[in-house]
């Protein structure tokens, strides 16, 4: 009776293994939405990112081996974190954070320090967007102390790090990790910032995007112009259909805002040409909030009455009312304070 009930047992744990097809179908349908996501209306990547993580929940109570539980709940854990990277482009803050716990606590379960840093640097930035750069700056630290971070997840953090300490107007610690960013060069890679890449990717353009961000906030108009021109110089090298709205769309706001830094209405106006032409599904609440900066900057003293002040006002304010945020009833918190 024991050899049998051993066999019966073994066969019932055979039948619970997965065909691995079906784990590499998933891993792949992960990998394509990441690499897409930049060029991807945001309320489509939240359906794909959604399914493929129900699906990841599903397989999850399919199967008995080890080897399959790690790679399902990797995939949850990729899954979670679009989710929460996506929920924040829609303007629903809470539910990004949750993904992004989430998507931590599976990262967690697996030991599986590049998707645990990935999460942590999006609790980062979703904190001092919400107004806590104190907590964004101790997410991004924890962040760096995961194992297996290569270059590109390090660079990540150290440009969200630079955010938040531009919240906090700390010049040197934000320029100290500006230079961070810039620096890391030692050929390290991680599986998901850099061979999966995409959404979990952080090129040139993006660093550069977000750098200007941080001197945008140190009222740091050169610096903010450089580096915004870098951005969109760097994106001009890829396919026109290739590159990322994402970060072309807010690169362009903050070089127009640099611009208004000076008080240069019309180069504004020229930087803000290809963001007024961004269809309205993909207005996420990146590019919103700098907008809104932008706007704010236009109130100042020495724009009041000036006829070309007034109008691109307006295109802001009529661009901003089209996006999924505002349709969605999404409060307004400022990423960039005026």
């Amino acid at each position: 009776m024991t050899a049998r009930d051993a066999a019966s047992h073994a066969s019932e744990a055979a039948s619970l293994h997965l065909d691995e097809m079906t784990l590499d179908q998933l891993h792949d349908e992960l990998i394509a939405l990441s690499r897409k996501y930049g060029r991807t209306a945001p309320a489509e990547v939240f359906q794909g990112a959604n399914e493929l993580l129900n699906r990841s929940q599903v397989l999850l109570e399919r199967t008995r081996s080890p080897e399959q539980h790690t790679r399902l709940y990797y995939a949850a854990a990729q899954a979670s974190a679009l989710l929460a990277a996506v929920s924040f482009d829609l303007g629903a803050l809470a539910p990004a954070i949750s993904f992004a716990r989430s998507s931590a606590q599976y990262g967690k379960t697996i030991g599986h320090g590049p998707v645990q840093a990935y999460a942590y640097g999006m609790l980062a930035f979703m904190a001092f967007w919400d107004g806590r750069p104190n907590e964004a700056v101790r997410h991004a630290k924890v962040a760096h102390q995961f194992g297996g971070l290569g270059d590109t997840a390090r660079r990540r953090l150290y440009a969200i790090e630079a955010r938040a300490h531009g919240h906090l107007r700390n010049v040197d610690q934000a320029e100290r990790a500006i230079r961070e960013a810039l620096e890391q060069s030692s050929g390290r890679r991680d599986e998901l910032h850099d061979d999966i890449g995409g959404e979990f990717g952080f090129d040139g353009a993006r660093t550069a995007m977000s750098n200007a961000t941080t001197c945008l906030l140190l009222r740091d108009a050169e610096g903010a112009e450089e580096y915004a021109t870098r951005a969109l110089t760097l994106l001009r090298t890829q396919p026109a259909d290739e590159q990322p709205i994402v970060v072309a769309g807010p690169a362009a706001v903050d070089l127009a805002r640099a611009r208004l830094l000076r008080s240069e209405v019309e180069g504004a106006q020229e930087a803000l040409a290809p963001v007024f032409q961004v269809p309205p599904n993909w207005r996420g609440s990146g590019m919103m909030e700098r907008l809104t900066a932008a706007r704010i900057e236009l109130t100042r003293p020495e724009f009041r009455g000036a006829p070309a002040a007034l109008s691109l006002a307006e295109q802001i304010e009529d661009f901003s009312a089209l996006s999924p945020a505002r349709r969605l009833g999404a409060a307004n918190p400022l990423a960039i304070e005026a």
